[in-house]
């Protein structure tokens, strides 16, 4: 069974902007800053994405580009100015940024009040001690779309494949709140197939194409693709989805699946923020 993000967010963004039409009768107007640099593929669709949604919940949005030669310096003055601005409410940095750049200390600049990619020491810290605040989008996305399945994470075995504080890590300790017993996957674990074999879900955020093959897929598990890539003028996942949907249970498509829930939940995301200023 494909889980369907794209229709999932698609109620999620109607209810946002019931939320949005309300505060802007209070003369409340919600409002994105994004801080891109360069000119990754999977980073242009993604903001992209986030535009197009934005605009069609009514969240006012920004767009603040730089080359790839940016300095980590040049980039805390531009957040410095965006946490002073009243009228922004939350503020994300597109990820991945160039190696060259300091992201642990630019994520740590954002405003907590505007952190609504929940990235800051502060907010992962508040997520391990299950006080959850804002929390990592796409983790939040992932957990939520599982949800509206009605797939229990309770005592399954959950294997998520990468360790980023963007995806893994954020999305291990959200799986731990629902009961699950955890693992995580890195470039430096053995055994990696045996323990791919052995999940009850299998999350792949490792960012290569096609990675995640059929032999590695227990049968009647849960496939989340957090991967996209484009291969030849095609956009795929880091799962083999036509030979592992054989397989498994449910699994997510790409395009389709994860992505648009990440972009709901940072709608909510920007809505509570908008909220907490209240």
């Amino acid at each position: 069974m494909i889980l369907d993000g794209s229709f999932v967010a698609k109620q999620i963004r109607k209810n946002v902007k019931i939320e949005v039409d309300q505060l802007r009768k209070r003369n409340l107007f919600p409002k994105l800053a994004v801080i891109q640099v360069g000119r990754d593929e999977a980073s242009v669709i993604y903001l992209r994405n986030k535009k197009r949604a934005c605009k069609e919940v009514g969240i006012l949005f920004e767009e603040y580009y730089f080359e790839e030669t940016v300095t980590t310096k040049q980039l805390k003055k531009e957040i410095s100015k965006l946490n002073k601005d009243i009228t922004i409410h939350g503020i994300l940095i597109q990820y991945p940024l160039p190696k060259h750049l300091d992201e642990i200390e630019l994520f740590n600049m954002i405003s907590l009040k505007k952190d609504v990619d929940g990235f800051t020491f502060y907010h992962i810290g508040k997520l391990c001690h299950n006080q959850n605040d804002f929390v990592s989008c796409t983790a939040l996305g992932i957990v939520r779309l599982l949800k509206e399945y009605h797939i229990s994470l309770a005592g399954k075995h959950v294997v998520v494949v990468g360790r980023s504080v963007v995806v893994g890590k954020p999305l291990a300790m959200l799986c731990l709140q629902e009961n699950a017993t955890v693992t995580i996957l890195h470039s430096q674990s053995k055994n990696v197939k045996e323990i791919m074999q052995s999940a009850d879900i299998l999350i792949s955020a490792v960012g290569k194409p096609k990675v995640i093959t059929e032999d590695m897929v227990k049968e009647g598990s849960t496939v989340v693709d957090v991967g996209i890539h484009y291969v030849n003028g095609k956009v795929m996942g880091d799962v083999d989805f036509e030979k592992v949907q054989n397989k498994a249970k449910y699994i997510t498509p790409v395009p389709g699946g994860v992505g648009p829930m990440t972009v709901a939940m940072l709608l909510e995301n920007v809505v509570k923020a908008c909220k907490k200023k209240i």
